[in-house]
């Protein structure tokens, strides 16, 4: 059927808007057929689904009377609260596409995100507002700042002003499913983060998957949301909750107190939560000292490697609770594998199997299948994949390349056809949730005048599963370098929880014929905390 024969096209929006199938669609059936059920919860502020819905639209209009318009970018640079979720919301609306902010960036960081995803209107709150401005002027694109708790600076905008204007003016936007709702930015291995676009499609086939490979919903869900919201694991959290109308308990960012945080999840009476493995360690700790009467039905974790006591510990703590390990990458939405809690003490170290609707392959590097237990790289398909990178077509090539999505994860796969992640492909490190790509930090120790050549390795360590060390050749005319002197020049230019924690200086990089740095070797040199080399 053509638009000429089709009565729907030409004649505004419908039907096609009726059918969409996005978050901001789920949130408005929820707004009317369970409007005074609670949507949202965070701290002591509870919001109402048709509270969330009418707060949203009423961002969206504000963006909307202010020029932004459909496809524009959006950067949200906030900590976690519910605001986030709106400003999210209000912006897909529209068809604008909101640009997460990891808060714990330097400047010259979120500069660069600014830069590349064209973004001329920032969110923030007042806590983060000096940032925007710096970031502001030191680009000279951006045009709107938008604060939430209110600003001392004339030319920001009140967050809670705009949303008390008249939103009757809002048009009806049509957003079809394929637009893009985020462009989610993750590092790579040129040590420049590349902005993994992700559609209204992936989000939804996210939501899908998740309540699949979970047990669906019961009547009393609650479910508490710790990750920070600019990270895929906190902002996709929310897809299947605002898919089912499950009541989210949003819990602030700050240092992780086990204590508060079991006497939130007792409070709310919360059934479900996802938290790293550094952090359960904690819990379990805790709540074994000091038991509380908690709800729990289904305990996550992932993000980073749990250690076999912290997954005993958990199962010893929670007897009744379902264990899960979710993993995956930013690109496919993020979730991938899970491990359900009938094999989690089975199958200790594994990354569990497919999802539902994603296709997974193990490969060599000419694209052949490997045998089960051989090493190869995962690969993948299925409606939660990206879209591509943002501006990068040549990184969406190479990820791309075979037609299906490079992960850069090598895994095998045992008998009962499980999985277990071997190594990372392209030397991530995972501390504490976090990912750090070494040629970034690589990138920037270059660039600092007493050092002449850089790697980055793994170390394990038992608070963060691991921490970048460095090892560096001192530039000449250097004669001492150490971490203090570096740790002015490090946060004008990269984010804290990448620094290194140790600093080894050593005369020569290990290379092979071909001039590449061999890695192992430092590894096994410098890699163990046992070692004591460090300087």
């Amino acid at each position: 059927m053509t638009a000429a024969t089709d009565p729907g096209i030409g004649q505004g929006t419908e039907p096609w808007r009726s059918r969409r199938n996005h978050w901001n669609s789920q949130v408005h059936r929820h707004a009317c057929m369970i409007p005074d059920d609670v949507a949202v919860t965070y701290l002591d502020r509870s919001t109402t689904w048709r509270g969330l819905d009418e707060r949203s639209r009423a961002f969206a209009a504000a963006l909307y009377r202010r020029g932004v318009r459909f496809g524009d970018r959006v950067l949200m640079a906030m900590l976690n609260r519910t605001e986030y979720l709106e400003a999210v919301l209000g912006a897909n609306l529209i068809g604008a596409i909101p640009v997460p902010v990891n808060i714990r960036m330097a400047p010259a960081e979120v500069a660069f995100l600014v830069t590349d995803s064209g973004a001329r209107v920032v969110v923030t709150e007042r806590l983060l507002a000096p940032i925007a401005d710096a970031v502001a002027a030191s680009t000279g694109s951006i045009d709107t700042v938008v604060v939430v708790d209110g600003s001392d600076v004339p030319e920001h905008l009140d967050y809670e002003t705009l949303l008390a204007e008249d939103s009757s003016d809002l048009p009806e936007i049509d957003v079809p499913e394929d637009t893009v709702a985020l462009i989610m930015y993750t590092s790579g291995t040129t040590g420049k983060p590349k902005g993994a676009m992700l559609t209204h499609v992936n989000l939804q086939a996210q939501a899908v998957t998740t309540i699949a490979g979970t047990n669906g919903r019961e009547a009393d869900d609650v479910a508490s949301v710790v990750p920070p919201i600019f990270h895929i694991a906190g902002l996709a959290a929310f897809a299947p909750l605002l898919y089912l109308g499950v009541r989210a308990v949003i819990h602030p960012l700050g240092a992780f107190d086990a204590a508060a945080m079991l006497d939130t999840l007792e409070r709310e009476g919360t059934t479900s939560v996802f938290m790293v493995p550094a952090q359960w360690q904690l819990i379990c700790a805790e709540q074994q000292a000091r038991p509380r009467t908690l709800k729990l039905r289904t305990i996550s974790w992932g993000a980073a490697p749990a250690a076999d006591s912290v997954l005993a510990a958990m199962a010893e703590t929670f007897p009744d609770a379902e264990i899960m390990t979710a993993f995956g990458q930013t690109e496919m939405s993020p979730v991938t594998c899970l491990l359900r809690g009938e094999d989690a003490r089975r199958k200790i170290g594994s990354i569990g199997t497919v999802v539902p609707a994603v296709t997974a392959r193990i490969v060599d590097p000419l694209m052949n299948d490997v045998t089960p237990g051989e090493v190869g790289e995962i690969v993948y398909r299925g409606p939660n994949l990206m879209r591509g990178y943002w501006g990068r077509p040549d990184a969406t090539a190479d990820a791309f390349r075979g037609g299906w999505f490079h992960s850069g994860d090598l895994v095998r796969e045992d008998e009962d056809g499980f999985l277990y992640v071997v190594d990372r492909a392209k030397d991530m490190i995972i501390s504490g949730g976090e990912n750090i790509y070494s040629a970034e930090v690589e990138n920037v120790l270059f660039g600092h005048p007493g050092i002449a050549e850089a790697a980055v390795i793994a170390r394990a360590d038992d608070r963060w599963g691991e921490v970048p060390v460095a090892v560096v050749v001192l530039a000449e005319g250097t004669s001492d370098l150490t971490l203090v002197d570096l740790e002015p020049y490090l946060n004008e230019n990269l984010a804290r929880f990448k620094h290194p924690k140790d600093l080894v200086i050593i005369d020569e990089l290990p290379r092979n014929a071909g001039g590449k740095v061999v890695k192992p070797r430092l590894r096994e040199a410098y890699g163990s905390k046992d070692i004591g080399l460090q300087h």
